[in-house]
């Protein structure tokens, strides 16, 4: 019988020793999946953050809300509603004679205001317009007995 050498060879010579066993690689997949989840996580919470700053910002700004009511109408009921503070607040005024205004200042997220008017039996024509800070008007215009319009203002 042949002997065997330690290397793996028959008697009569000598092999090379078995190569080195191969350093185990390291994976890099896991780690670049954790630091783009972290980038991720990141920037939501930066958006968040951006967009809670701007929501409070915006709900603390002051607004002026003009309500005017124009025309050649007699007798008309003006009605208006203002948001203060998240809140909304309505009034109400009967048999006015033309023209009309009224203007307050307001804050909070919802800022703004509606203005309805109703023409009285006498008729005529009347024009309401709501105005929020310098920004263009929104008219409506009612005319004849009894007639009604709205604008709204945002």
């Amino acid at each position: 019988m042949s002997e065997q050498s330690p290397y793996g060879a028959s008697s009569g010579g000598w092999s090379h020793p078995p190569p080195p066993a191969a350093p185990e690689k390291r994976r890099r997949w896991p780690w670049i999946l954790l630091v783009a989840v972290l980038l991720l996580i990141g920037g939501c919470v930066a958006v968040v953050a951006l967009v809670a700053d701007e929501v409070v910002e915006e709900s603390e700004r002051t607004v002026r809300v003009r309500y005017e009511v124009t025309g050649t109408a007699e007798g008309v009921s003006i009605a208006y509603t203002t948001w203060r503070d998240g809140r909304m607040s309505i009034s109400q005024v009967t048999s006015q004679r033309l023209p009309w205004t009224k203007e307050v200042t307001t804050k909070g997220f919802v800022k703004g205001g509606s203005l309805g008017i109703t023409v009285g039996a006498s008729g005529g024509t009347a024009v309401c317009s709501v105005t929020v800070d310098d920004g263009s008007p929104h008219t409506a215009t009612a005319s004849g007995a009894f007639a009604n319009a709205l604008c709204r203002g945002f």
